[in-house]
């Protein structure tokens, strides 16, 4: 049997923690299997060692939203337009955060 993405993701995480590239893919994969508590444990993960990583902002704050975890979309949202380097990053985060409104 084949090892999974998840399970390989991890195996890659095991060898290198810093691996950013292999937690926002671990992260999405627990977005694309329905377990977003753990994507979420993973984009905070990704944001303590790589703090300008603007799609995990991005899809952190997505994740969060579908948690009904409101307040904590807007600080990932807000944290992310003041961290995104790339204008369209910026801007996407911005018009997330714009959607989700204030409560």
């Amino acid at each position: 049997m084949e090892p999974t993405r998840i399970e390989i993701l991890n195996e890659l995480l095991a060898a290198n923690p810093a691996n950013t590239f292999a937690r926002y893919g671990l992260a999405m994969e627990y977005v694309k299997s329905g377990a977003l508590d753990r994507a979420v444990e993973q984009f905070d993960a990704l944001l303590a060692t790589d703090p300008s990583y603007a799609a995990a902002y991005f899809h952190g704050g997505q994740a969060l939203e579908k948690l009904g975890r409101r307040a904590e979309a807007r600080d990932y949202y807000r944290r992310g337009v003041q961290a995104a380097r790339d204008p369209h990053a910026r801007s996407e985060l911005q018009s997330a955060l714009d959607i989700l409104g204030d409560d």
